[in-house]
C-alpha cells in the first residue's frame, strides 16, 4: 500500500530521532563506571603527587592536574574513533611507532639512564607508550583475523614478532622495565586467541632460558637492581636504599595512616621517586592500611570493568583489545605495589592514574578510551 506524502514526511521525520534514540541508549548502556573510577584513582593520584612533592623543589600538582585534562581529551578521541576502522591503519600506525623508537635512540632525551623521551623544556612524551597502543592494535588485528580454535606455531611466531620488535627497540634504549611490559599483553592475547598446551609449556621455559643468558647482557645497575632486591642489606645506602625506605613507610602506615602530607619518609625527603615510582608508599604511609585496601578496592573494580567489556563483546577485535589492556593494567598495578614492599625487583614501572605521569597518564587514558569504545560499539560491530 502507497503511503501519502504526510506519512512519508512524518516517516522521515521521525528516523532522525529513533536514530538518537539508539544512540542515547547505547551510550546508557556502557559501563561509565570504568571511567568513573578513572577519574576517583587520578584524584587520588594528584593529591598524593601534591603531597609526595610538597618538600620537592617543583611542585607537580598543576602539572599532573594539566597531563589528566590531556588524558581526558585524548580519551575522547580514542572513544569516539571506531576501533574497527582503526584497525585498518594498524600497521602504518604501528610502522610510525618503530621510527620513533629508533630516532628516540639518536636525539631523545636521557632520563634515568635512559634514552628515551622527546621533549622540550620539562615537556616530554615517550614513544615507548604511544607504542604500546600501536603494538596492541595491530596485534590484535592480526590474532582477530586467524581462523581455527588453536593458533599454529607459524601464526604464534609472527605474533611474537609484532611484540618483540618494539621490545627489543626500548632494551636498546636500554629501558628494561618498559619492554617486560609489553609481554603480558602478548600473553593474554595468545590464551584468548587460542595456545595449545605444550606451547605455552615451550614457552615458560624459553623464558627460563632467555632470563639466564639476558643476565650476561644486562647492565652493572640492572644487575645490582636484582641483587639487592634478592639481599637489601647488601647496599643499604645504595642500591637497596629506595627498597629499605619504601618499606619503612609502608609500615609506618599501620592501619589508619600517619595522615595527609604527614608521612615522615616523604616530606622528610627520605623516599626518592616518591611522586612516580614510589607514589604507593606515600599512600600507605599517609592513609594506611585503610587508604591502600581503597584503592586497592578500586583498582580491582577498574580491572573488573575492563574483563566485563572483554566479555560481553561481541566481535573477535574488540575481544582481544580488552584484554590486551587489561593484561597490561593488571601487571602494572600487580608489579608496581609488589615493588614498594620488596616482593620484586625495582625498575620504572609507574601506577596507572596515581603516578606523576606524562605519557604513561596519556597512555592509561587512550586506552580506557579503546576499551569503552569496544564496549559503545558491541551491538554494531559483530
Amino acid at each position: 500500500m502507497a503511503l501519502r506524502g504526510s506519512d512519508a514526511i512524518s516517516g522521515l521525520l521521525r528516523l532522525p530521532e529513533e536514530a538518537a534514540t539508539a544512540g542515547f541508549g547505547r551510550l546508557a548502556s556502557v559501563r561509565w563506571s570504568l571511567l568513573v573510577t578513572a577519574l576517583m584513582l587520578s584524584t587520588v593520584g594528584a593529591a598524593t603527587v601534591h603531597s609526595a612533592s610538597a618538600a620537592m623543589p617543583t611542585e607537580y600538582l598543576g602539572r599532573q592536574l594539566a597531563w589528566i585534562a590531556a588524558g581526558l581529551v585524548v580519551f575522547l578521541v580514542t572513544f569516539s574513533l571506531d576501533y574497527q576502522r582503526i584497525a585498518l591503519l594498524a600497521l602504518p600506525f604501528y610502522v610510525v611507532c618503530m621510527v620513533l623508537l629508533v630516532a628516540v635512540m639518536f636525539v631523545g632525551q636521557v632520563h634515568g639512564g635512559a634514552r628515551s623521551w622527546f621533549g622540550v623544556g620539562s615537556v616530554g612524551i615517550q614513544p615507548s607508550e604511544i607504542s604500546k597502543i600501536g603494538t596492541a592494535i595491530l596485534l590484535a588485528q592480526y590474532l582477530a583475523g586467524r581462523e581455527g580454535e588453536y593458533l599454529t606455531l607459524k601464526e604464534i611466531a609472527i605474533a611474537c614478532g609484532i611484540v618483540f620488535l618494539p621490545m627489543a627497540l626500548i632494551v636498546g634504549q636500554p629501558a628494561l622495565g618498559d619492554a617486560i611490559m609489553f609481554l603480558p599483553m602478548l600473553g593474554a592475547m595468545l590464551l584468548v586467541a587460542g595456545i595449545r598446551t605444550r606451547y605455552i609449556v615451550i614457552a615458560v621455559s624459553a623464558v627460563v632460558v632467555v632470563a639466564a643468558l639476558g643476565w650476561g647482557v644486562m647492565h652493572q645497575y640492572q644487575r645490582e637492581r636484582v641483587l639487592t632486591f634478592l639481599n637489601p642489606d647488601r647496599d643499604p645506602l645504595g642500591a637497596g636504599y629506595q627498597v629499605r625506605q619504601s618499606k619503612i613507610a609502608v609500615g609506618s602506615g599501620e592501619l589508619t595512616g600517619r595522615g595527609y602530607m604527614r608521612g615522615t619518609q616523604s616530606q622528610g625527603r627520605f623516599l626518592p621517586a616518591r611522586h612516580t615510582d614510589f607514589i604507593f608508599a606515600v599512600l600507605a604511609e599517609e592513609w594506611g592500611f585503610l587508604g591502600v585496601a581503597f584503592t586497592l578496592f578500586l583498582y580491582g573494580s577498574f580491572l573488573f570493568g575492563c574483563a566485563e567489556v572483554a566479555t560481553r563483546s561481541r566481535d573477535r577485535l574488540g575481544t582481544l583489545l580488552a584484554v590486551g589492556f587489561l593484561a597490561t593494567f593488571a601487571f602494572h598495578i600487580l608489579y608496581n605495589t609488589a615493588m614498594v614492599v620488596g616482593m620484586v625487583p625495582i625498575t620504572g614501572i609507574p601506577l596507572p592514574f596515581l603516578s606523576y605521569g606524562r605519557s604513561f597518564t596519556l597512555f592509561s587514558f587512550a586506552a580506557t578510551g579503546l576499551v569503552l569504545g569496544v564496549d559503545f560499539r558491541r551491538y554494531v560491530n559483530r
